[in-house]
């Protein structure tokens, strides 16, 4: 026992590297060894931990658009309750109390992102009728089907893949849970730049004593700027972001941030100058203003946002091209297991066993039947026709999307959901149109196929993030797999709870909760289902750049995923990546520049660790009442002034501290 204990000493050092030719990784938890990782204290931990943080992620989400990533407060909380437990070899427990909990922020996602906007059509539409059990559903079956389509693609994204995606999540969370085995090295940096990341982040989010952005709109020139030629830079000077855009690397995230420069400084700019004096609203009768009296952030969130959507949707179509081979194979085992034809490997090593392809298939059929039966009876009120158009639309955007928002998940850390399921929403609307659904009860059926197929794809997403903490660590994937089902039904239930605790205290309409992401799935459907077309000149241009980029070899996915997220969180995956760069590269010794790297690594995810639980704790007090920012002060261009200062110094210390190597 003690022997295995001693081994706990961090991650090999090709954990983040590609393997070279005949090179194995072995995990922390010997492949050849059993160790601690399903029984009660895990799953309770695990439940509680999806109960908690599901409520939490919930309010968060629909206040202020953003749901945090429960997978790293989790880690953090898990390791100190089996370190103040005095738990021996926890450190596979602690991978199964995180994926159970870690359904929370997935699942929140996939359900705030769509299914307030049936509370907000509500008010409008009196007979549309919105119950828990349409909520719960599906974002249970959503849940399930994400975890079901996703598991035959675990191998890929996680072995064969190995070092060339930087997964930025999974490696803040896996370095968490290393640290909690040991008390050496590797923890004491860790838990030092967590608490400096954390407090950073409490500062400005509890007491605004500085700006959470920078912009050029500070100066007076940089105002004119942004009002007649439409051109304004951002910046995100939080922790937790700079922390993300240092294991995302320099490369990625300049592609990430060339697809962001290209919309705010020649797209925007450009359609200003040539569309200034129009009102385009064909697809959005809500725009009345013309393009030139509209500011660059309008512009993004009217017109420029639906260029990188259609950038996302053909970049993920690209990957299904590219992948067909890995979805053939999967599907043709599954056909040789279900006629008993299978030649299942007794003998294959405990941290590569999946769960069979047989119960997946099975999973997967049963999964359908009942989406089919609550559209059937609940959402189509009987109508045959409407029902399989809506399960055959449901399941192949679910299945094809699986592995794009496994890839984004990979590549950046974050999950271009919302875009992916606004194209779902919307081909949804058109197709249900045309075989005779329309008006509420049409908008109550998009909007509850786009809830399934939102939650499928952020479960997609968030599970390989699971899985290749599994891997890193040498869990039984079957095991992370079997126990993720449970985390969903947990995290559906709570979801469906608080979602209809907060409509009832605060109402979605109020203006008390936000919930922008489900007000523009409102604003999009509703003159969708009134026969009103949508921006398909914009994708279609999205998706002609996506095919550019992919001839010339650039990664279309990370550019589009920059063209679809805001400019002040692209930024600062740059200065994070440059960061990067510059540690790795001051030294002519390689093996002090790969120790300041792994250094720096450990750092990033103290700064996303501590921005992440922090984030909850502001969340919390904000959800009791207790604001203590002051907005005025806010609104004041010297507190991006003082935000700027700020972050110099945040990036200095992470400069310093990770080239200070024994």
């Amino acid at each position: 026992m003690k022997q295995e204990e001693d081994k706990f000493t961090g991650l090999p050092e090709n954990a983040f590297r590609e393997l070279k030719a005949g090179e194995v990784y072995n995990p922390l938890m010997s492949p050849s060894k059993n160790y601690p990782e399903v029984n009660f204290w895990s799953v309770t931990w695990g439940i509680a931990m999806a109960i908690l943080f599901s409520a939490a992620a919930a309010y968060l989400g629909l206040k202020v658009g953003q749901v945090f990533e429960a997978a790293i407060p989790i880690a953090i909380i898990a390791v100190g309750v089996s370190g103040a437990a005095k738990r021996k070899n926890a450190l596979g427990e602690n991978v199964i109390i995180q994926s159970i909990g870690a359904c929370s922020g997935v699942i929140v996602a996939g359900a705030i992102f769509t299914l307030p906007a049936l509370y907000i059509l509500q008010v409008k539409y009196p007979e549309m009728t919105v119950s828990f059990m349409q909520v719960f559903i599906s974002s249970l079956l959503g849940g399930v089907l994400g975890i079901l389509f996703l598991i035959p693609f675990r191998k890929y994204f996680v072995s064969d893949m190995h070092g060339k995606y930087p997964f930025p999540e999974a490696t803040a969370t896996t370095q968490v849970l290393v640290s909690g085995e040991k008390s050496g090295s590797q923890a004491k940096p860790l838990l030092m730049a967590g608490m400096i990341g954390g407090l950073y982040d409490f500062i400005v989010a509890t007491f605004g004593w500085w700006n959470e952005n920078f912009t050029t709109r500070v100066c007076g020139a940089g105002e004119m700027l942004a009002e007649k030629a439409k051109l304004v830079f951002k910046v995100n000077t939080g922790a937790a972001v700079l922390g993300l855009g240092y294991i995302v690397g320099l490369k990625y995230a300049s592609i990430i941030c060339a697809g962001s420069l290209a919309v705010w400084w020649i797209i925007i700019p450009g359609m200003s100058a040539i569309w200034g004096d129009s009102v385009l609203n064909a697809w959005n009768p809500e725009i009345t203003s013309t393009v030139g009296m509209m500011s660059p952030e309008e512009i993004f969130k009217y017109y420029a946002k639906s260029i990188g959507i259609g950038g996302i949707a053909m970049a993920g179509v690209i990957g299904i091209i590219r992948s067909w081979g890995i979805i053939k194979s999967a599907v043709g085992l599954a056909a040789k297991e279900m006629g008993g034809k299978g030649n299942v490997e007794k003998n294959i090593v405990r941290t590569q066993r999946d769960l069979s392809m047989k119960i997946i298939a099975i999973g997967s059929i049963l999964t359908l039947i009942l989406i089919v039966l609550f559209f059937y009876f609940d959402i189509m009120q009987g109508n045959i026709v409407h029902t399989l158009v809506a399960i055959a639309l449901v399941a192949g955007i679910s299945f094809l999307f699986t592995t794009v928002a496994a890839n984004a998940i990979a590549i950046v850390g974050t999950n271009p959901v919302s875009g992916m399921t606004l194209m779902t929403l919307i081909l949804a609307s058109v197709v249900m149109v045309a075989v005779g659904l329309k008006g509420p009860s049409g908008m109550v059926a998009a909007l509850v196929m786009g809830g399934v197929v939102c939650t499928a794809l952020s479960m997609a997403g968030g599970f390989i993030t699971d899985l290749k903490i599994g891997y890193w660590l040498g869990s039984t994937p079957a095991k992370q797999e079997t126990w993720k089902f449970l985390g969903t039904i947990v995290s559906a239930a709570t979801v469906g709870g608080v979602m209809i605790i907060l409509n009832k205290t605060y109402g979605f309409t109020s203006g008390a909760l936000a919930a922008p992401q489900a007000n523009a799935m409102a604003a999009v459907i509703e003159p969708l289902m009134s026969g009103v077309g949508a921006p398909w000149l914009l994708y279609g241009i999205g998706a002609i750049l996506a095919i550019v980029l992919t001839f010339f070899k650039i990664p279309a996915l990370a550019f589009a995923l920059g063209m679809f997220i805001p400019l002040e969180l692209n930024v600062p995956l740059v200065v994070g990546g440059a960061v990067n760069w510059y540690v790795t590269s001051r030294s002519k010794d390689t093996a002090l520049n790969t120790e300041r790297g792994e250094k720096g690594t450990l750092l990033a995810s103290g700064f996303i660790a501590g921005g992440a639980l922090m984030g909850v704790v502001s969340a919390a007090m904000r959800f009791g009442g207790i604001n203590l920012v002051n907005e005025a002060w806010l609104n004041n261009t010297w507190s991006e002034v003082l935000a700027l200062g700020a972050y110099a110094l945040l990036i200095l210390y992470f400069i310093k501290a990770s080239m200070k190597v024994k």
